[in-house]
């Protein structure tokens, strides 16, 4: 009889006995088989679920700030970054030239590391050259360049004049621009109690229109000798404004000084012979004369004409055939008309001299200059123009011009002799300058001040 097992197996295996080594693989294969996709799906998952909240929350994102950057950094990290932002947009740069006392525009451009053979050109173009030349302590110019080499150039001439130098293909080119101002004439009027310019001030008169009134006048009013207590003016000028902003006062259209109750008037007139503008009489005759009175800029007269005078370094009674006129020495002298110079050396005791020979047989004579113009003898000289300065050469006790006036040889006092006329304004423009002024004349009667009556204590 066969022995029953009841379906159950007895033959058990040995647990202590090792497994073989190609088993071993097989489960090991088994098992990593079994993780990596599990990983995966695991993996997978993750992913999905990260996706969607990027989605989620990107669909209730607010809207990005438009507010600019700078406001929000420290300003430190502003000025950083604004520099930056500059050089990365462009290669070309601008540097703004400040001119300081004594220099010139070639110093600055040494010191910018800008190139001075582009200022040498830029100062050969005739509508630049002078602009380039004559500087002013306080001058601004704007240069564009790219490293040393200049691109550009901008000098503000005056209010409206504003100098422009471009650099293009050809070469440098200059331009004057004009620019637009709006001109507003303003009327003022004084009476002086104590000085011209204490009452021009009172006026709310800047002054250097009370230098230009004084300069209208000059040939009919000594201002430093003639002025008196009651003398009264009106004037009526421009003044330029831009963007509502006064830049500065321009010319004098008409003025009135009625000195020692002799009324003198004078309008502004554009359209005589050169074109230049000059101021005429309500009758049509120049205000300046073929000679000035006072042919220098003087501080006081220090002697009169006078043909009994001591003369102060001989001590004798010596005829004083001129008028002098004390200066800070190197003060400009000019010449008081037109002429022709027949004189210029020393001479005995009016030291460094220069006669000039007018027409009419008018002969004027300067002396004891400390030195003399760039002029010779046969040069031609207009009335204004400088002949030599102020000096004590000669005999003489201090720094002063010694000036005479002589017609047909004979000494006449400068301080009263009548003076001939300029040209009047020709008869082409005379119906024009009517027209003109005679508006101007109403003004004058309008604003014409009250005369000053002096109150007694």
């Amino acid at each position: 009889m066969k022995p029953y097992f009841g379906g159950i197996r007895h033959n058990y295996k040995n647990r202590t006995k090792k497994i073989p080594v190609a088993t071993k693989r097989h489960w090991s294969l088994f098992l990593c088989g079994l993780f990596i996709p599990i990983l995966a799906i695991t993996l997978f998952f993750a992913f999905e679920s990260d996706n969607a909240q990027v989605i989620s929350e990107t669909a209730y994102m607010p809207e990005p700030s438009v507010e600019p950057l700078s406001p929000l950094l420290p300003p430190t990290q502003i000025e950083d970054i604004q520099p930056a932002l500059i050089q990365n947009n462009t290669q070309d740069k601008s540097v703004t030239l400040r001119v300081g006392q004594g220099e010139t525009l070639e110093e600055l451009f040494r010191r910018h590391n800008l190139s001075l053979g582009d200022l040498s050109v830029m100062a050969r173009l005739p509508q630049a050259a002078d602009h380039l030349r004559i500087l002013l302590p306080g001058d601004e110019i704007l240069v564009g360049h790219e490293e040393e080499r200049v691109i550009s150039l901008a000098r503000e001439i005056d209010e409206i004049n504003l100098l422009k130098i471009t650099k293009e293909a050809q070469g440098f080119t200059a331009e004057i621009i004009k620019r637009e101002v709006e001109l507003r004439l303003v009327n003022a009027h004084g009476n002086i109690q104590r000085s011209l310019f204490e009452a021009a001030q009172e006026a709310g008169v800047a002054d250097a229109i009370t230098m230009n009134m004084a300069g209208i006048f000059q040939w009919d009013i000594d201002f430093i000798q003639d002025v008196r207590i009651g003398d009264r003016f009106t004037i009526i000028y421009e003044e330029l404004w831009r963007d509502g902003i006064k830049l500065t006062d321009g010319n004098i259209i008409a003025a009135e000084f009625i000195n020692q109750g002799t009324p003198f008037r004078a309008a502004r007139f554009l359209g005589v012979t050169d074109g230049t503008a000059d101021y005429f009489t309500p009758e049509g005759l120049s205000v300046r004369k073929a000679f000035t009175r006072a042919p220098v800029d003087f501080t006081r007269i220090s002697s009169n004409f006078d043909p009994n005078r001591r003369h102060p370094v001989l001590n004798t009674i010596r005829a004083h055939r001129g008028v002098d006129y004390a200066a800070p020495t190197g003060t400009p002298i000019k010449a008081a008309g037109d002429g022709k110079v027949i004189f210029r050396s020393a001479r005995n005791g009016y030291g460094n001299t220069v006669i000039l020979q007018h027409g009419g047989n008018i002969t004027t004579l300067y002396a004891h200059m400390s030195r003399f113009a760039s002029i010779r003898v046969g040069s031609r000289v207009t009335q204004g123009q400088t002949i030599g300065f102020v000096g004590m050469s000669g005999l003489a006790t201090g720094p002063h011009l010694h000036y005479e006036y002589r017609v047909n040889d004979i000494h006449r006092n400068p301080r009263t002799v009548a003076l001939p006329p300029a040209d009047p304004i020709s008869s082409e423009y005379r119906e024009e300058f009517d027209n003109l002024t005679a508006p101007l004349w109403q003004q004058l009667d309008v604003h014409r001040p009250p005369e000053f009556t002096a109150v007694s204590n």
